[in-house]
Formats: C-alpha cells, sequence, structure tokens
C-alpha cells in the first residue's frame, strides 16, 4: 500500500471511528479495530496526531470566526451611536486590517515559539542520549514501569524502544515532557489565519454597505446587515464542528450566541454614548 493510499484509509477510518463513537456504536467501532486493518495501516505508515488538512484547517476556522465576530461588533457600536455608513467603513476596514495582521502576528509568533521550544528540547534529549545513554535507557525504564511493564515484557520494550535513536528521542519528548511535537509551518499559519479573518470579517461590512446602496434598504441597514452576520456566524461555528469534532448544530449556535453578545454589548455602547460624537 503507498503512502497516498494508506493515508486516504487512515482518513476514512478515524472519520468512522469518531462517528461510531458520537453515535457509541459499539459494532460500528469493532467493525474499524480488527485486527487486520490495524496491522495494514501499521504497514502503510505510521498514525498521524493531526492530519495535514487539520493543521491550517484550525487556523482558517478560528480566524474567520475572531473576524466576522470583532467587525460585527465595530458595526454594531457605530449603528448604536447612529453614525454614517462611511463611518461604518473607516473603522471597520481599520479593525479588519489591523487586527487581521495582529491575530497573523500571534499565531506567527506562538507557533515559532512553540516549535523553538520543541526544537531545543530534542536537541537536548539527542545530546543525553549520546553522552548518558545508560541514564536515559533508565528513565524508559521506569516511564514504562509506571505503566505496568514488568519483567521480561519491561525489558522487551526498552529494548525496542532504545534501538532507535530518532524513536528513542521521540519517546523521551513525549512520555517524559509531554511534547507532542507538530510539524506546522509558523508563516502559513499566519497567512490562512489573516486571509480567513479578513473574509470573515467583511461580511458584516459588505452587509452593511450593500443594504445602504438598495432602494428600500437604506432605512435598515443595520438589520440587513445582522441578518446575513448572524447567517454566516452561524455557518463558520458549524464549520468549527470539522476541528472540534462535536455536533455541528451545537458549535454553529455557541458562535452564533458568543457574536450576538459581542455585538448586543457594543451596540448598547455605542447607543450610550452616541451624544458625544
Amino acid at each position: 500500500m503507498n503512502s497516498g493510499v494508506g493515508r486516504m484509509v487512515r482518513l476514512s477510518r478515524l472519520r468512522k471511528a469518531r462517528e461510531a463513537y458520537r453515535r457509541k456504536d459499539v459494532a460500528a467501532s469493532q467493525a474499524v479495530h480488527t485486527p487486520d486493518m490495524i496491522l495494514a495501516l501499521a504497514a502503510s505508515a505510521p498514525e498521524e496526531h493531526e492530519e495535514e488538512r487539520g493543521k491550517y484547517l484550525s487556523d482558517a476556522v478560528y480566524g474567520a470566526s475572531d473576524g466576522i465576530v470583532t467587525t460585527f461588533a465595530v458595526v454594531a457600536g457605530v449603528a448604536g451611536a447612529n453614525l454614517s455608513p462611511v463611518v461604518v467603513l473607516i473603522m471597520g476596514l481599520a479593525n479588519l486590517f489591523g487586527d487581521g495582521f495582529s491575530m497573523a502576528a500571534g499565531a506567527y509568533l506562538s507557533n515559532r515559539s512553540e516549535q523553538d521550544y520543541q526544537r531545543q528540547e530534542r536537541e537536548r534529549e539527542a545530546w543525553e542520549i549520546e553522552h548518558f545513554p545508560e541514564g536515559e535507557r533508565a528513565e524508559i525504564r521506569e516511564i514504562y514501569a509506571a505503566k505496568g511493564f514488568q519483567g521480561q515484557d519491561l525489558e522487551k520494550a526498552v529494548e525496542i524502544i532504545t534501538s532507535d535513536r530518532e524513536r528513542w528521542i521521540s519517546t523521551m519528548m513525549r512520555e517524559e515532557l509531554g511534547i507532542i511535537e507538530e510539524r506546522k509551518d509558523p508563516l502559513r499559519a499566519a497567512l490562512t489565519t489573516f486571509w480567513a479573518f479578513l473574509l470573515g470579517g467583511a461580511i458584516p461590512l459588505a452587509g452593511y454597505l450593500l443594504a445602504a446602496r438598495v432602494p428600500g434598504l437604506a432605512g435598515h441597514t443595520f438589520g440587513v446587515a445582522s441578518a446575513v452576520t448572524l447567517a454566516t456566524m452561524f455557518g463558520v461555528g458549524a464549520a468549527r464542528s470539522v476541528v472540534t469534532h462535536r455536533p455541528w448544530w451545537r458549535t454553529g449556535l455557541e458562535m452564533l450566541g458568543v457574536g450576538s453578545l459581542a455585538a448586543g454589548v457594543a451596540y448598547l455602547v455605542g447607543f450610550l454614548l452616541k451624544g458625544l460624537a
């Protein structure tokens, strides 16, 4: 089985396993945990903790979520203060690009810092294995003894793990330090966050400005923008289920509730302070 086909099979198996768990379907779960399937997958490639598609999908979903919520809050605040559509455009675009860049920079620095930390710890473990192999071997033995391995089983596990240097280092990273190494490009994560923020945040502005230019809707600009934005919020929230693996309607309603609350607070503040404009 080549790596591409093997990866597709693993993805299919993972989806089926998650669906079986959600339904608490024992028979369906058992069907994707047969020995033949597990052995076939093990032979094709090691199972990934996070599939490639999910690495940047989370950045896109959360970037779009933040973009639509924060920009809608700005639009609501301006609407509450009864200011002109020009002000909505200026403040909305300033928020869109300013907060979008800020989020992208945060995503870049966060991922870069995490990878720097992981690299330093991996280098330290490699150095310790090279200079103090018996001490590191004793740590592996202690870790697996704590998991319940005893006697020959324990010694066999230690032998297998320490026979391969990279496996040994990875085991120390995971079991001793609790680090699950993630290979994500910080720049790609930042760009994904930025563009998702812009796309999500453009929805409230587009709805507001479009309504302001359509005859018959000019007096209902905020209402039209709110309807479009709330519907989009629910859709973006529902998309989060791909990352969180929770029911789509629940994540959609959560997003809708949080976004509505944020917009409501901003509208109230704008309304109370509109006399200052």
